[in-house]
């Protein structure tokens, strides 16, 4: 007894984090991976009831954007060759500052170590400037205020070889785009040529975090929820923009001076394209569908906010970027989604790198007529001066601009192509008129990126609420990892085998319940509540006389009774 006064207290005592953490661990939601040996930082378990909220919220996420748009999901590896890697650009540009405590040993994130000691916009500061502000500030290692060494860079994908040769080098992907750009081609051919098209993913992603500290918030292995949209950028304006133009968000925006605003902005998206605070149409409008979706998870508006990165801090990829934050009571503001204006930058370097045409033919709505460039070969002057060659010659030109080809001979007099070198009297440019169908253009691609781990934590942590002394998760029903229960009021053949039917009949039509009869109605009733079920079902002797049972909702406590003849109807109608 003494020992329950003393946790409850330390509870009591708690912030929002430690009594959520606590009860993922009691109640089946997550903990730390590997516990028996002690846990390995940056990974956790999900455990039944976490399983299948992170689910809900996936699947969720798949209705609001992929579904209800008619956008195509995939699923690629976690594996990637380097290759892809080193086109994408990851190799060279992904990697993180680092320190080393001197005393202890222990490794550091510089922009974290930073950014706790209270120096904002510490991402965006070059090696040499987070060393002399380390300095300048006084920061010493948080484990044992130890002095730490020069900052470094250090890469953060996890390396490996693909097969036992150790030259065929692979990363676990820090994203899953790479996959979706990658087969960009295939699935454009699959889609029959829609256009502008979406692809999809969700699955798992891995980043060699120095030292994550947070949780769910900062794991080395997670799951990611994204969709890359791809568009003609000569036509980007976005369609369905009137549908959200008056959904208000806040948003802190770069100022001209290069500078972030210091307190956030509220503004609609319309006033925000205008002002041209998005720059994208499409980014605006999937900025609004983001701050709903988040919404409908539970979390205001008022503790929602999109933080524009500065040039500094944004992708090497990117052209403008928006982190989509959500206030966290210990963490404060917490990215939980990236939104980014990738441009061509992704299709025109794995073009380059695989050598494969990705672009995209845009019809024309009437064909046009052009005048086309093209090359002649004057044979008899190919075979007088280059022989029985003439054939390989000939190929060799064959694929060369016209253009570029008279640029050369009027700037040279002459055009070198491998060991061949080549004369104006060995082809004749001439220009032909012929009928243009349409045009082909590298996408533009917009991408909203989500951190599923992530927002099932903030979902749970804006859900935990307590009542008379007993917690409540106030998850929204339409997330519920867990929809009803089904309780006898007590362990009596007659009550139990209703229950049982009950249940199983509500199994059959794929409701997501459970059934107990351990320990008092109370206890169960308690149980239910802690992880989040919004209805409970109980059978009474009252049941065995009339066919109705009592329904109890979580949020109210509010009980009814109702037949068991119109027990589905009501939950259909419930959670629909």
């Amino acid at each position: 007894m003494i020992f329950r006064a003393w946790s409850w207290l330390a509870m009591e005592k708690a912030d929002k984090y430690e009594k959520v953490m606590e009860l993922g661990r009691r109640r089946g939601f997550f903990w730390p991976s590997y516990e028996i040996y002690g846990g390995v930082g940056g990974f956790i378990d999900f455990g039944p009831v976490g399983v299948a909220l992170k689910r809900k919220i996936e699947n969720s996420w798949r209705d609001f954007f992929l579904r209800r748009h008619e956008f195509l999901e995939i699923e690629t590896p976690i594996i990637t060759p380097r290759k892809v890697f080193e086109a994408s650009g990851h190799v060279e540009h992904f990697k993180d500052p680092v320190v080393e405590c001197k005393g202890c040993g222990r490794k550091y994130r510089v922009d974290h170590v930073l950014a706790e000691a209270g120096v904002a916009e510490a991402e965006s500061m070059s090696l040499s400037e987070l060393d002399n502000m380390l300095r300048s500030r006084g920061v010493t290692c948080p484990e044992c205020r130890g002095e730490f060494s020069e900052p470094k860079y250090v890469q953060t994908m996890f390396e490996t070889t693909i097969g036992p040769y150790a030259e065929a080098i692979g990363y676990g992907r820090p994203e899953a785009a790479q996959g979706i750009f990658v087969n960009f081609k295939r699935v454009y051919e699959v889609g029959r040529g829609r256009f502008p098209i979406a692809i999809g993913q969700i699955g798992r992603a891995m980043r060699n975090e120095v030292s994550p500290r947070q949780g769910p918030i900062r794991l080395r292995e997670f799951t990611i929820m994204e969709f890359e949209f791809f568009f003609d950028p000569e036509e980007p304006s976005c369609p369905l923009l009137s549908k959200v133009e008056d959904t208000e968000i806040r948003i802190i925006p770069i100022q001209s001076e290069g500078k972030r605003s210091e307190k956030p902005i509220q503004l609609t998206i319309r006033e925000a394209i205008d002002k041209k605070i998005i720059l994208m149409e499409w980014m605006a409008y999937f900025m609004a569908l983001s701050h709903d979706f988040v919404s409908q998870l539970g979390i205001p508006m008022e503790k929602q906010r999109f933080e524009e990165k500065l040039p500094t801090e944004r992708a090497h990829y990117s052209a403008q970027t928006f982190d989509q934050e959500v206030y966290l009571e210990r963490w404060g503001w917490t990215e939980i989604a990236g939104h980014a204006y990738r441009t061509s930058y992704d299709i025109s370097r794995h073009m380059e790198y695989s050598g494969v045409d990705m672009r995209v033919f845009r019809p024309y709505t009437q064909p046009i007529e052009v005048e086309e460039k093209r090359l002649i070969p004057v044979m008899e002057e190919i075979k007088k001066d280059f022989g029985e060659n003439y054939a390989e010659v000939v190929h060799t030109v064959e694929s060369k601009d016209p253009e570029e080809v008279e640029r050369e001979f009027l700037e040279k007099g002459f055009l070198k192509v491998g060991k061949y070198t080549f004369f104006r009297r060995h082809f004749n440019i001439k220009r032909f008129k012929v009928k243009d169908a349409g045009k082909r253009i590298i996408p533009h691609v917009v991408e909203p990126s989500f951190g599923a781990d992530r927002l099932t934590y903030a979902v749970m942590e804006y859900a935990y609420s307590t009542k008379n002394d007993r917690v409540i998760l106030k998850i929204p029903k339409k997330i519920a990892p867990i929809q009803a229960v089904v309780l006898p009021l007590m362990t009596r053949d007659e009550l139990t085998s209703k229950a049982r039917e009950i249940y199983l009949d509500l199994m059959e039509h794929r409701f997501d319940v459970y059934y107990d009869e351990i320990g008092s109605i109370g206890r169960r009733y308690a149980r239910a509540d802690e992880i989040g079920v919004p209805v409970a079902i109980t059978v009474d002797y009252d049941t065995l006389k009339d066919d109705s049972v009592t329904v109890r909702e979580r949020d109210t406590w509010e009980q009814r009774r109702i037949g068991v003849s119109n027990l589905l109807s009501f939950l259909h109608g419930y959670f629909n």
